[in-house]
């Protein structure tokens, strides 16, 4: 069974393993942050079911902790970061909040980020910009290669997610996080974490027939679907999304392809993320635009439901009603992963807050 703890008491825990690992206090506190965001709005496969292969990447010595990210070039619209070798959350709030300030005085603000690793959700980044009045759009590369292009017999992509935000209703606004793929590495990483099988769709075997199985990907070399599933059903849009994610991620800031020889290997560091900050000033005035989104959104919340226990949401909305049933019940996690974070934990001398 799931066990779970006040939100703030998680906090405390993520940012105590990672200073434990070496992390500032500063850069623990905020790493933390974007990692108990996830978990908080039910993203529970880039929160804390990433420390175990964080650990693993620093225990191999793949991560630098006392990583600082730099402004490597830039123009009034433009930038580009080196994440300094480390973890990717710092580097990326820093670039999305650097897009925001070239937006509030160029009208656009476009930051790429290299030399870095996982980030976490995108949506943490996009939710950035939209509460600042602007549009944002975040996409990053990924180091686990376990998609297929469609058709293909042998993986090339990552899970390769994206985000697209938007100011709406003030502490509401459209905000789509979502991978390429029909799901998160992480999402099967949590079944195998607690011994359960994924639904059918999610994965294929090593011989890319479908499987419920989460260590056929996990473990034995199998696949991630694209979006989509299959070729009857369209995957070639998920995997079309992939390729633009890696063109705006990866190759504008030079690193490698999933698809390059060579690349990645299990190595999380080289990944690259790329943050877009568009003011809609540009357009019209800011407020009304905000206005005209959020009579939008609620339009299609009041869209009559094919089946009243299920209303019609926005995308944002399922994940801030969990975070709201979450802050009263607490943050839940399983006692697999429970297990793993505390042996991680004792291992690197970090305070246990989690009970028993």
């Amino acid at each position: 069974m799931p066990q779970n703890a006040p939100f703030e008491r998680h906090l405390a825990q993520l940012a105590a393993v990672l200073r434990a690992w070496g992390m500032t206090e500063a850069g623990a506190a905020e790493t933390a942050e974007i990692l108990g965001y996830a978990d908080l709005h039910g993203i529970d496969s880039h929160g804390m079911s990433m420390l175990p292969p964080y650990d693993i990447w620093r225990r191999e010595g793949r991560l630098n902790f006392q990583a600082v990210p730099s402004v490597v070039k830039q123009t009034p619209v433009s930038a580009v970061v080196d994440g300094g070798g480390g973890l990717g959350h710092v580097p990326a709030a820093f670039s999305m909040r650097l897009a925001v300030d070239k937006a509030k005085t160029s009208g656009i603000g476009v930051v790429v980020v290299r030399n870095t690793a996982h980030f976490g959700a995108c949506g943490y980044y996009g939710l950035i910009a939209a509460e600042a009045g602007m549009i944002g759009m975040v996409s990053t590369s990924a180091s686990g290669v376990r998609v297929p292009p469609t058709f293909g017999a042998e993986p090339r992509l990552g899970t390769d997610p994206w985000c697209f935000a938007a100011p709406g209703e003030p502490g509401r606004p459209f905000l789509l996080d979502m991978a390429t793929t029909t799901v998160a590495f992480g999402r099967v990483r949590n079944k195998a974490n607690e011994g359960l099988p994924t639904p059918p769709g999610w994965v294929l075997d090593a011989k890319g027939q479908p499987s419920t199985d989460p260590l056929d990907t996990a473990e034995r070399g199998g696949f991630l679907t694209s979006l989509g599933g299959t070729p009857e059903n369209s995957s070639h849009k998920g995997y079309g999304l992939a390729m633009m994610v890696n063109i705006l991620s990866a190759g504008l800031a030079g690193e490698s392809f999933p698809s390059t020889p060579g690349h990645a290997k299990g190595n999380p560091i080289g990944l690259a993320h790329f943050f877009l900050a568009m003011d809609p000033n540009l357009f019209r005035d800011g407020a009304e635009f905000a206005s005209a989104v959020e009579g939008f959104c609620q339009e299609m919340r009041a869209t009559p439901s094919v089946d009243p226990a299920c209303k019609v949401m926005i995308p944002g909305d399922p994940e801030r009603a969990i975070a709201a049933r979450r802050r009263v019940e607490g943050v839940p996690v399983g006692a697999g992963l429970l297990s793993q974070v505390r042996a991680l934990a004792e291992s690197a001398g970090a305070e246990w807050l989690l009970g028993v």
